[in-house]
């Protein structure tokens, strides 16, 4: 069969190759083609044609489904600190916090406190011998009770500083007396008659460092020199007063 029909074929393309060259013939000589000859008879179909150039990129595809999640990867490494930002600006101010609770009592404080005046009383006999204290028996002040007037001594009760003052009136005769502490003479004072016709006056003060049970007091220093006096008109005393404590451990005093 595959015989047959190629058979055929040849004889149609030889008869088309026939009359291409009649017409050819005819074309030549008037040129002129018979509107017969123009319209042949279909070819054998040719060989398959060779692979074209490649095409252009097609379209973007549409897009696909959303797929499942993925699973959770690994934690990344700690990047760098980043630099210090600028400081914010002042927040506004906050409400009044709850009033606390009331705080215990307090101790009551009251600052420590020594001080005395004492004056010799008009008449009042006078030491006459050496190492004698003198009693400046007639108080004029003497709240805390440190001065004794029948020792003439001051006892001390709050440690700090003191200071001592004695202003002794001189009459018919000299004087001499000491300022005693716990029996040490600390300071010494001397005044000379000189038969004067009116009373003259010797005066003398001291700072001390004290502790409790420290003694101060007045004492003769020569027995010839005993020219103490005191009247309604002049007078001699003896006064000392704290000037600051230095208790540490300072207890409640009233």
């Amino acid at each position: 069969l595959d015989t047959a029909m190629t058979s055929l074929r040849l004889l149609s393309l030889l008869h088309s190759l026939l009359v291409l060259q009649v017409h050819l013939s005819n074309q030549l000589e008037d040129n002129k083609i018979p509107a017969s000859l123009c319209i042949g008879h279909p070819g054998i179909p040719g060989s398959p044609g060779g692979h074209g150039s490649p095409g252009q990129p097609g379209r973007d595809g549409r897009d696909g489904r959303d797929a499942a999640p993925g699973e959770k990867g690994d934690k990344g490494d700690r990047g760098e600190s980043g630099q210090t930002g600028l400081r914010g600006l002042t927040g506004d101010r906050g409400d009044p916090g709850a009033k606390g609770e009331r705080g215990q009592p307090g101790e009551c404080a009251v600052a420590p406190k020594s001080a005395f005046s004492a004056k010799l009383s008009e008449g009042h006999s006078l030491p006459l011998t050496v190492g004698n204290v003198v009693h400046f028996d007639k108080i004029m002040f003497n709240e805390q009770g440190d001065y004794n007037a029948e020792t003439g001594r001051f006892t001390c009760k709050v440690p700090g500083v003191y200071y001592f003052a004695v202003h002794a009136t001189v009459y018919r005769a000299s004087l001499q007396f000491d300022l005693m502490k716990n029996a040490h003479a600390v300071a010494s004072y001397f005044q000379f008659y000189g038969n004067w016709p009116k009373p003259a006056s010797l005066s003398g003060g001291s700072l001390l460092h004290l502790i409790p049970g420290d003694q101060v007091w007045v004492q003769m220093a020569l027995s010839e020199y005993n020219g103490l006096y005191s009247s309604s008109k002049t007078d001699s005393t003896f006064t000392g007063f704290l000037v600051y404590s230095d208790w540490k451990n300072s207890a409640v005093f009233a």
